[in-house]
């Protein structure tokens, strides 16, 4: 890491010195080439659902301040895109605005989801992603509509039968089929719904670099300057990992890769004492991956929390109060069955 901060110090004075040597050339304009990563559709497509991800993640956080929260972005995104299949003009760019899918210029944006799930769904990676659309019975539904949701989400809307019970074990059957039986997904159905997106997710990750069972210990987690509890946190020494240090943050970055291809990254404050707020409130998809192509490859002695997050929400709540996406105005349109 040393000489990674060295590089970037010795690149700054070199620039320095060389501008100053060159005062008298007259001065060019070089195009900044773009990212061959924002290239392809799939790319663009995951780096705006992320954006969209980060943006519920603070508003969900800033409503639950002291719970962990563990969210799949591709879930969320997949639903709300399904929906949009149905919805009218206006309708349908609420969504694509709220999603970033605006800033695509993909005019075959739902073809490019089919893609993505298709290589999620055939890939190791250790994920179960699952969406789906209910509506009631009494709503009408537009042929071409279920045509275009089996078509490029792969499967069609379920309609509740008007029995809670049913309906309970019907949803929870779906979601345990679909996630080899690892996720029972409702406690009761919601009451009074006109269309319920459904999303759920399940990631079981294999460490490549794996812990020691026996170097795992209760040590002591700082949740902030006061307060610490005791927590299993597992430990390795000449871990190797990926490995950065961000100033503006004030935070150290460690990535630590999974099987199929997958990496889990964590954003350390170098002080107790530094509100997380700072870094959430930086967290885009440019910046994640900026990130990740500066990490450098070193080994650390490293001790984190062993995981095992279970977390299920209702996020309607929270979508109608990000005022900057206007899902009042969608929820509405469900509702009043402006949108099948």
């Amino acid at each position: 890491m040393k000489n990674y901060l060295v590089f970037l110090l010795a690149s700054s004075i070199f620039s320095f010195t060389s501008s100053q040597d060159a005062a008298e050339e007259v001065p060019t304009v070089v195009e900044e080439e773009e990212d061959p990563f924002y290239k392809t559709p799939l790319n663009r497509l995951a780096s705006s659902a992320s954006n969209f991800a980060y943006d519920l993640y603070r508003a969900q956080a800033l409503k639950n301040p002291n719970s962990n929260i563990f969210m799949s972005p591709l879930t969320i995104a997949t639903a709300l895109s399904s929906i949009s299949l149905g919805g009218g003009q206006r309708t349908e760019s609420l969504i694509h605005r709220s999603l970033y899918y605006d800033l695509l210029n993909d005019a075959e944006l739902h073809a490019t989801y089919k893609e993505l799930l298709a290589s999620l769904s055939s890939s190791p990676k250790g994920l179960k992603s699952i969406s789906r659309v209910i509506l009631e019975r009494r709503l009408k539904q537009r042929i071409d509509f279920v045509t275009q949701l089996e078509k490029f989400y792969g499967n069609k809307p379920r309609v509740l039968s008007g029995n809670a019970r049913l309906d309970l074990a019907e949803a929870n059957d779906f979601v345990q089929k679909r996630t080899d039986k690892a996720l029972k997904f409702f406690k009761d159905m919601p009451a009074g719904i006109s269309v319920l997106l459904l999303g759920a997710a399940y990631f079981k990750g294999q460490w490549i670099h794996k812990f020691n069972p026996r170097e795992t210990a209760l040590r002591d987690f700082h949740i902030d300057e006061q307060t610490s509890v005791s927590v299993p946190m597992m430990s390795a020494s000449n871990l190797p990992v990926r490995y950065g240090l961000d100033p503006d943050f004030n935070c150290k970055i460690v990535q630590l890769p999974l099987s199929g291809g997958v990496s889990i990254m964590f954003f350390l404050p170098l002080t107790v004492t530094q509100n997380l707020t700072l870094i959430e409130e930086g967290l885009t998809s440019e910046f994640v991956h900026d990130i990740d192509r500066a990490l450098q490859s070193v080994t650390v002695t490293l001790s984190i929390p062993k995981l095992k997050v279970d977390y299920a929400a209702d996020l309607g709540g929270t979508l109608q109060e990000m005022s900057r996406f206007s899902f009042f105005c969608i929820l509405d349109f469900l509702k009043s069955r402006c949108l099948l």
